[in-house]
């Protein structure tokens, strides 16, 4: 079985979507842990509420040792597999040498458009519905230094109707960042890609 490390930092749909996928033995992997900057956050709700381990790290807490306290704890929990679900943080440099291609995120716009720092959640589909493009969807890639310039895994597109707005384009491309992730994990645990 795949070790997998979660990196959340809001709600966590991703994550939930991930954790039942794992029970339905659909990912051949194991949740060891979920790693939040927001100890307030519904991903650590989520996590208290089904017995999965987790570490609160950020500066308030670690504020001259952050990227060491990561290294410290994903080599504790034997970390085959860090799968970013809304986190939003940057990831430290060590981290991503150390596990190199084993760092995957999941990204609400077609990657290389509407990346990039700052574009998160609802400012990314703002400016994809204010640029009238005619789609948008997400992407799954491995993260590098650099905010969504990852090798691109996975994409998958869904068309914007005239009536869209940034809410009703964020639900529809939420779906689709739900089977997407889920089928690029899947792949990796397997050992397919």
């Amino acid at each position: 079985m795949i070790n997998i490390v979660v990196f959340a930092s809001g709600n966590g749909s991703n994550f939930k979507e991930i954790y039942i996928r794992t029970l339905k033995k659909e990912i051949k992997g194991i949740i060891v842990l979920l790693i939040s900057n927001n100890p307030k956050s519904g991903a650590v709700k989520f996590a208290k509420e089904n017995n999965i381990k987790f570490e609160v790290i950020n500066l308030c807490r670690f504020k001259n040792s952050l990227d060491k306290q990561y290294e410290i704890v994903l080599k504790k929990h034997k970390t085959d597999l860090i799968l970013l679900a809304g986190f939003m943080k940057k990831i430290p440099k060590n981290i991503i040498q150390i596990y190199k291609n084993k760092i995957m995120n999941i990204h609400p716009s077609l990657l290389p458009k509407y990346g990039g720092k700052g574009f998160y959640g609802s400012n990314v589909h703002n400016a994809v519905i204010d640029s009238g493009d005619s789609y948008s969807g997400a992407t799954v890639h491995y993260v590098n230094e650099e905010y969504d310039k990852g090798s691109v895994i996975k994409q998958e597109k869904v068309k914007i109707e005239p009536s869209d707005n940034s809410k009703t384009l964020a639900e529809k491309v939420l779906i689709i960042e739900h089977k997407i992730y889920s089928e690029a994990i899947k792949i990796f645990c397997e050992k397919r890609i």
